[in-house]
């Protein structure tokens, strides 16, 4: 009641300036002019970034996750903040509803600014080339267009010359063209919007240390077209950069960073960027396995025209990846992370929360009530192919996430709950069986290769609630429900009054999902029936050391 009260005082609020949100388990920014990498400890992978005035803009892959292509802004390339997303379904929408499309849909993308507009470009292997615009990057961007249609084209970066003609440089997908390892250049028309030119390979890395090159982002430079690109492989590679006079070439290339003596496997794909102060900087990302792909900076120092990033070597070019650095020049002292924890006090759902497919209205819906509801899914198949998963990217390591939920179940074997959900998954759930609920682990191995759930009773929990009247009768159990991960493994635990928390089940290993690293979340699910739905009324979720 006094959570409802105060969310009421707060919605009859006018606006005001809310503090920044500091993660308690990962922030880069040290307070003293230093950073340490990596700046976004969660799994935005193949990150790009603008720099307009004195503001940046950073997106990254999502995949069939939806909202998908993530808008994060910062002031000074370390403090990041999400502040939207670029596309709220992904199209054809046949191909991402219902049953996840897993590992599909946006790849790589590319953002740009250009005549007081904002673009992505990314490539959907299956489907093609495709683009959004807006003027205001935190806000409603426009339809995606497509503009080249096609299978097994990734990693498109657009560039408008100085005379108005787009150019558009990208990779090619093994998988779905049975050729990789290419980079090529077409002209778009001037608004950027279909092909009117054909592809030319402008690198070729088949047969050398260059093979996958791929992630190409297409720059200009004191008369200079520079491609930059990783090759070698995501977890051996290094950053290649090449330049020519002409679009299409020859171009000649170096390596510019690799993992050197550190720890930063990869240093795989990102993009660079010129700041309002006159300093270059180049985002990358780096393979932390079941915690994806996290995004480190590092700087960039120009040697005899060759972009050397990291640590530049006492000779060459090859430089390597920072650990911990001076911040980027920037009039900027705020500390600020991407949100984890949520209260559910928005009637709007807080932007880290992604869908594994196009939303629809039955996954579930946030509330004015001080919480959100999660309806459970109908469904014979396994979690793998569920779709109202709501989840969010791992923030760090090392962490707890706890949770405040009701399961109301109008039925037998309803039940919901937490989840840390990959390849391989495991939950906690509350499942009604009888008149009565179980606390129960799910786990299974190999989910993507029709792998089969493992049921563990863990305790028989007597009802705390239920209707006051027979009308679709249901019964309630409020519970905590608590999850702890280190290092790559989980453990849970419940309680019954948020205070004493009971360990329980067995320890999970976590593994990553098709292209993205493990996610966190809650899970709702029924057998496929005709009784009425069941949900859960999540009341908080908090990410806490």
């Amino acid at each position: 009641m006094l959570k409802q009260l105060l969310l009421t005082l707060i919605l009859a609020m006018p606006a005001v300036a809310f503090a920044q949100y500091k993660s308690q388990v990962w922030s880069p920014d040290n307070g003293d002019g230093t950073y340490t990498n990596p700046v976004i400890n969660a799994d935005y992978s193949d990150p790009d970034v603008i720099a307009v005035g004195d503001d940046y803009y950073m997106t990254a892959s999502s995949f069939n996750c939806i909202p998908g292509l993530p808008i994060l802004h910062s002031k000074d390339l370390v403090n990041w903040e999400l502040v939207g997303h670029g596309v709220k379904r992904l199209v054809p929408d046949s191909l991402f509803s219902g049953r996840p499309a897993h590992g599909n849909g946006v790849w790589a993308p590319c953002i740009r600014y250009h005549n007081g507009e904002y673009y992505i470009y990314w490539g959907d292997p299956d489907n093609g080339v495709f683009m959004v615009k807006t003027k205001d990057p935190a806000g409603d961007w426009e339809e995606p267009v497509l503009v080249i249609e096609g299978k097994g084209m990734i990693d498109t970066t657009p560039l408008w010359d100085d005379d108005g003609r787009c150019y558009l440089a990208n990779g090619w997908a093994n998988s779905r063209n049975r050729f990789a390892s290419v980079i090529t250049v077409r002209e778009l028309n001037k608004e950027g919007t279909k092909a009117i030119g054909d592809p030319v390979i402008v690198f070729d890395g088949n047969g050398t240390e260059y093979r996958t090159a791929e992630g190409p982002k297409f720059y200009k430079r004191d008369g200079w077209y520079w491609i930059m690109f990783p090759a070698g492989g995501v977890a051996t590679g290094f950053q290649v950069a090449m330049r020519s006079k002409s679009p299409y070439g020859p171009y000649e290339y170096k390596k510019v960073m690799d993992q050197g003596s550190t720890n930063v496997n990869g240093p795989h794909q990102g993009g660079w960027v010129h700041t309002a102060q006159g300093e270059d900087w180049f985002v990358h990302f780096q393979d932390k396995g079941v915690y994806g792909r996290v995004v480190h900076l590092q700087p960039v120092t120009w040697k005899d025209n060759w972009p050397v990033i990291g640590r530049v070597p006492k000779k060459g070019y090859c430089g390597e990846p920072y650990l911990t650095y001076r911040k980027p020049k920037s009039a900027s002292r705020v500390i600020v992370n991407p949100v984890e924890s949520d209260e559910f006090n928005s009637p709007a759902l807080g932007k880290q929360w992604q869908w594994h497919a196009n939303y629809h209205q039955a996954y579930g819906m946030p509330t004015s009530l001080g919480y959100f509801r999660l309806y459970t899914w109908k469904s014979d198949e396994t979690i793998w192919n569920t779709p109202n998963l709501l989840l969010q990217k791992t923030p760090a390591d090392n962490f707890t996430a706890t949770t405040k939920l009701k399961l109301i179940s109008k039925a037998e074997n309803q039940h919901g709950g937490i989840i840390m959900m990959g390849l391989d998954y495991s939950a906690l759930v509350v499942k009604r069986v009888g008149d009565k609920f179980e606390l129960q682990q799910i786990t299974c191995n190999k989910a993507d290769k029709n792998g089969k759930e493992a049921v563990k009773t863990l305790a028989t929990l007597t009802r705390t609630g239920q209707d006051e009247n027979d009308y679709q009768f249901a019964i309630h159990e409020e519970i905590y429900l608590q999850m702890k991960v280190n290092n790559g493994k989980v453990n849970f635990a419940y309680s019954m009054n948020g205070k004493t928390f009971k360990s329980v089940g067995d320890t999970f290993t976590m593994r990553e999902g098709k292209w993205i690293g493990a996610k966190i979340g809650f899970v709702a699910q029924e057998p496929a029936g005709t009784t009425n739905r069941g949900w859960i009324d999540i009341d908080w979720f908090r990410v806490t050391k």
